[in-house]
């Protein structure tokens, strides 16, 4: 199947029972034919700024009542935690951004210049018609997708709860002081979620014995702004693992005890599968 006719994968459980949705908007691994041609890296250097195997990590969820979505395009062909206004001119010729933001100038818009450790994805500039095409075609259906569930979830429950699943390179922690976190929870400060819902996502965490760290150095990024609306009572939490816990970061392959890390995170999944926009938790009848 190719990108242009899905870029994300939709399950939904018998029941939903709360109104929660897990996502991983960074773990796509279909790479096309024409963008592997055009690129200057290679297919495994392309991979490392996938969030490898989240998707695999956040499928118990479906088992414990909530919606999964999984996006299927690759982050370094397309950035669905980007604004679709947030085009580099360094990658579009001839792209005028409305503002020239922090990630932008990383090379890390909505179209990325860059993958991990700043290795640049194109020899030349796309054209401006190419990453429209990206955007209207990879972009806007997942965040249809999700709008619609937001959506659907307020209809049915009230609210919604937005699990915004990513991981981290170990590197990315290298500045902070010791012992480093193998979580970091973004919240943008308490901008995106209500105190109750951060407040559940950090005691699930640190059940599992993990340290936690909120809001530095990732406080959330675009779907945690766009959608994260507690008036409304949506409640959106960017939560990022450290990619070592679980995998060999350099070979991209799991670690012999992925099964352990599995597990552990797969009792957090459960647990905030669970929970309900008003920070309570629906019965376990199920288990």
């Amino acid at each position: 199947m190719t990108l242009d006719q899905t870029t994300f994968d939709l399950l939904r459980p018998e029941a939903w029972q709360g109104g929660v949705i897990f996502a991983s908007p960074h773990s796509g691994r279909c790479y096309p034919e024409w963008f592997l041609a055009e690129s200057r890296l290679d297919s495994h250097l392309l991979r490392s700024s996938e969030d490898a195997f989240v998707d695999r990590l956040i499928a118990p969820a479906l088992d414990h009542g909530a919606v999964v979505l999984t996006a299927r395009v690759p982050r370094c062909v397309v950035d669905l935690n980007r604004g679709p206004d947030e085009i580099d001119p360094l990658v579009v010729a001839g792209a005028v951004p409305r503002v020239m933001s922090p990630r932008i100038m990383a090379g890390l818009g909505v179209i990325p210049r860059v993958v991990s450790q700043g290795r640049v994805i194109h020899d030349r500039p796309i054209a401006r018609e190419e990453a429209d095409h990206r955007i209207a075609r990879l972009w806007h259906p997942y965040h249809q997708a999700l709008s619609a569930l937001i959506d659907e979830a307020i209809g049915r429950f009230g609210g919604a709860v937005l699990i915004d699943v990513h991981s981290m390179p170990r590197d990315a922690l290298s500045h902070l002081p010791r012992p480093r976190p193998d979580f970091v929870l973004g919240d943008r400060n308490g901008v995106s979620a209500a105190p109750k819902i951060t407040a559940a996502v950090v005691d699930a965490v640190g059940a599992e014995g993990f340290r936690l760290r909120k809001n530095s150095p990732f406080a959330g990024a675009y779907i945690t702004a766009a959608y994260g609306k507690p008036t409304r009572n949506v409640h959106v939490i960017q939560l990022e693992m450290d990619r070592s816990l679980y995998m060999d970061e350099q070979k991209i392959v799991p670690r012999p005890d992925f099964g352990v890390f599995a597990e552990r995170f797969g009792r957090i999944v459960g647990k905030l599968s669970r929970l309900r926009p008003d920070g309570s938790e629906t019965a376990i009848a199920a288990e």
